[in-house]
């Protein structure tokens, strides 16, 4: 026996047909009225008029029913090549019975299971419905309907690569973390000595240099920092070909940023620039954090925000945080965006995922030099505002690609 389904339910648009039935009994009424005219005998429309009085019922009949469409869970989450299992149950509101039919959607595979139950798995991230047939008799059997409905949604989350990803080098908030830097305070790494101070604690009192000049010396360390990095996603409308085919990237090197922030304990949090709408999710620290990115990149239901505009809400970026893009840079509201928030004071640097010339097929040689030439200017006027870009190459890998990013750390050397 199949498990009770939650209520609500989807309410699917049938659409009506006449039944086998009814075919049956219209055809044979109809022979039975062209032998009585054709033989002149108005005696052998007898046998047509109880064919024909099923057919008069249908009128009278009690109304057609109406079918609803339960999934459970209603949204399913997974991450890439693994399988998760979805129920699905219809139910008239008459008491009819109801048959149900699951079909794959392309890209995903579908394994039908026991007691309204499928199994269901995709090799690349994104959005998937269950997509549920049903069919159902109306009208005494005179009738038969099928709709089809999205019964269920599996979002199917990137698998990031596990290399941790290096975040730009600036000036971190003042928060116990895990990023050393090259400032005084609580930490292990050995940064100098000094005489003591009254005020300083006697566990930093360095007794072996103390006892060598006769006076009190302390060991001063270099303390460790916490980090807030939002990750701006480019979600505009790309042009079809290798743009298109470079927003794979996209997502996968966001999912990796987020993954390696919280891994280090920092705050993390995502906007997601075009599409019609504005979506972002404050930094937060924790598991469920990830997650709630991961709905966030896939658009699905979920706890992010929406706001207007083009450019990245100022709620959505904690004071001193790390931007870092992801981006085709083919979108000049994108780069507005990203001047916007370096005017705001914030270290930005952006991954340019497009590799090569956006323009598909065969051309010539000198289109793709003009390219790479403009590209390195828009490298190079970024970078004069504070924008930062830098290249991510597909034999490279996102850590890779980040090493080169230049220290923005007040009075660091050039």
């Amino acid at each position: 026996m199949s498990p009770e389904p939650p209520g609500g339910g989807a309410v699917t648009e049938i659409s009506w047909r006449a039944s086998w039935l009814t075919t049956a009994a219209a055809t044979c009424a109809a022979a039975a009225v062209v032998a009585a005219v054709a033989a002149g005998r108005w005696e052998l429309v007898v046998f047509a008029a109880p064919l024909l009085g099923v057919l008069c019922s249908l009128g009278r009949q009690r109304p057609v029913p109406a079918v609803t469409v339960h999934g459970w869970p209603a949204v399913q989450r997974c991450f890439e090549s693994e399988q998760v299992t979805v129920g699905v149950d219809a139910r008239a509101d008459d008491g009819s019975v109801v048959t149900v039919r699951c079909a794959a959607v392309p890209g995903m595979e579908l394994i039908a299971g026991e007691h309204g139950t499928v199994t269901v798995g995709a090799d690349r991230w994104g959005r998937y419905p269950v997509r549920a047939t049903v069919g159902v008799a109306g009208r005494g059997g005179l009738l038969v309907g099928t709709g089809t409905v999205d019964a269920a949604e599996v979002c199917v989350f990137p698998v990031a690569a596990p290399h941790p990803t290096p975040i730009p080098r600036t000036e971190l908030l003042d928060r116990l973390g895990t990023h050393l830097t090259r400032h005084i305070g609580p930490g292990v790494e050995y940064a100098d000595i000094r005489p003591y101070i009254p005020g300083d604690q006697l566990r930093a009192v360095n007794w072996p240099v103390s006892a060598r000049r006769g006076a009190l010396h302390v060991t001063e360390r270099l303390t460790d920092r916490a980090a807030d990095v939002v990750v701006l996603v480019d979600t505009h409308p790309q042009p079809p070909g290798p743009a298109s085919v470079a927003t794979e990237r996209t997502a996968r090197g966001a999912v990796q940023v987020v993954q390696s922030a919280l891994r280090y304990g920092d705050r993390a949090g995502l906007v997601t620039l075009g599409g019609g709408a504005t979506r972002w999710l404050g930094a937060d620290i924790g598991q469920r954090q990830f997650y709630r990115i991961l709905d966030t990149v896939l658009g699905g239901v979920g706890a992010f925000e929406t706001a207007a505009g083009t450019l990245a809400p100022r709620p959505a970026v904690p004071v001193g945080a790390i931007i870092i893009g992801f981006s085709t840079m083919l979108d000049t509201e994108f780069a507005l965006a990203l001047i916007d928030l370096r005017k705001r004071g914030h270290p930005v640097v952006a991954v340019d995922v497009l590799e090569g010339c956006p323009v598909d097929g065969e051309h010539d040689a000198l289109v793709e030099r003009m390219w790479s030439l403009q590209r390195s200017f828009m490298y190079r006027d970024m970078a004069t505002v504070g924008v930062d870009i830098v290249g991510w190459p597909a034999t490279a890998t996102l850590d890779q690609a980040l090493a080169p990013a230049p220290d923005r750390r007040r009075g660091a050397r050039r």
